[in-house]
C-alpha cells in the first residue's frame, strides 16, 4: 500500500473517533479548486466534523489536471479525477483517449471526468460534447477507471451513447453524478451496470419525483455527493455548498430507503469503494 493510502485510512478513522461522529461518509463529487485560497482548510475541517472522511475533487479541464492532483496530494483524505466538463468541450481539440489516460497515472487520480452532455446551457457545440464524451468513455475503459457523467437535458443522447459504446467496446464502470434526470435514463444506466449519485437536489421540497426514482435505485448502486460549491441541500439551500453538507443528502436518501443514517453512510461508502476501486 502506498504511504498516502495509509495516511488517508488512519486520518479518516482518527477524525471520526476523535469527533465521536458515528458517520463515515464520502463526498463523491465536489470542486475543491473553487475553495483554493478561500478557507479550504476550514472547509475540510467542517467536513470531518460532519463525518465526511473522504472527498473527491473533480476535474473539469484536462489542462488543469496538475492542479487537481496537487490538491489531492496536499490533503490525505482527498482524491481526484481528471477530465473535461461538457461546458468546456469546445475550448480545445478533443483529446485522444490515450491523452486522457496519461493524466491518470498518479496514485490519487481514481477516476475520469466529469464528462457528458449538457444541452441546457449549450456552452459548447453539441457535436464537440458528444465527441469528447466518447473519448472519455474509451479512456475510462482503457484505464480501468470509472467515468463520472454529467447529464442535463440530454437524456436520450446520453443513454444512446452509453449503449453504443458498450456494444462497440464492452462494459465500463461509470456513474451518473448529481442525478436529476428522468427515470428512463436511470434505468438505462442501471441496466448497463452504472451507479447513480444524488446531491442536495434530493432534499428540495419539489423533488418528490426524484426521491421516488432514488427509492427504486438498487441500494448497491447508490452514492452521495455535494457538487460543492453548488446545490446546497436543505437547510443550507441558497448558500455556498460544502462537502460537509453531504450528510443532509445522505439522511434524506436513508429516509427514502427506510434506513438509518448510519446504515446509509456505511452502504454508500462501501459502494464508493467498489466503484472507485483505486481508492479502496
Amino acid at each position: 500500500m502506498e504511504p498516502h493510502c495509509r495516511r488517508r485510512k488512519v486520518c479518516s478513522h482518527v477524525l471520526s473517533k476523535k469527533l465521536n461522529n458515528p458517520l463515515m461518509l464520502i463526498d463523491s463529487h465536489c470542486h475543491l479548486d473553487y475553495f483554493q485560497g478561500d478557507d479550504l482548510a476550514g472547509v475540510l475541517a467542517r467536513a470531518a466534523a460532519a463525518g465526511v472522511g473522504e472527498i473527491v475533487t473533480i476535474g473539469t479541464r484536462l489542462s488543469r489536471s496538475a492542479e487537481m492532483r496537487a490538491i489531492a496530494d496536499a490533503h490525505p483524505t482527498v482524491w481526484c479525477t481528471v477530465g473535461i466538463h461538457p461546458h468546456n468541450a469546445g475550448e480545445a481539440p478533443v483529446p485522444t483517449p490515450e491523452a486522457i489516460v496519461a493524466e491518470t497515472r498518479h496514485p490519487k487520480v481514481i477516476g475520469i471526468g466529469e464528462s457528458g452532455l449538457d444541452y441546457f446551457y449549450d456552452k459548447a457545440p453539441r457535436a464537440a460534447q458528444r465527441e469528447s464524451f466518447r473519448a472519455h468513455i474509451r479512456a475510462a475503459r482503457m484505464a480501468g477507471l470509472p467515468l463520472c457523467i454529467h447529464a442535463r437535458d440530454a437524456d436520450a443522447d446520453i443513454a444512446a451513447i452509453l449503449q453504443d459504446e458498450t456494444a462497440l467496446g464492452g462494459p465500463f464502470a461509470f456513474l451518473l453524478h448529481c442525478f436529476s434526470s428522468t427515470r428512463a435514463l436511470a434505468e438505462a444506466a442501471l441496466a448497463l451496470g452504472g451507479y447513480v449519485s444524488f446531491s442536495g437536489i434530493l432534499t428540495f421540497p419539489k423533488s418528490q419525483e426524484l426521491r421516488e426514482i432514488a427509492r427504486d435505485v438498487p441500494r448497491e448502486r447508490l452514492l452521495v455527493e455535494t457538487d460543492a460549491p453548488y446545490l446546497a441541500p436543505v437547510p443550507f439551500r441558497g448558500k455556498r455548498n460544502e462537502p460537509g453538507h453531504v450528510a443532509h443528502t445522505a439522511r434524506v436518501l436513508a429516509e427514502v430507503h427506510g434506513m438509518r443514517a448510519e446504515a446509509m453512510a456505511t452502504l454508500t461508502t462501501e459502494n464508493f469503494r467498489r466503484l472507485y476501486a483505486k481508492a479502496a
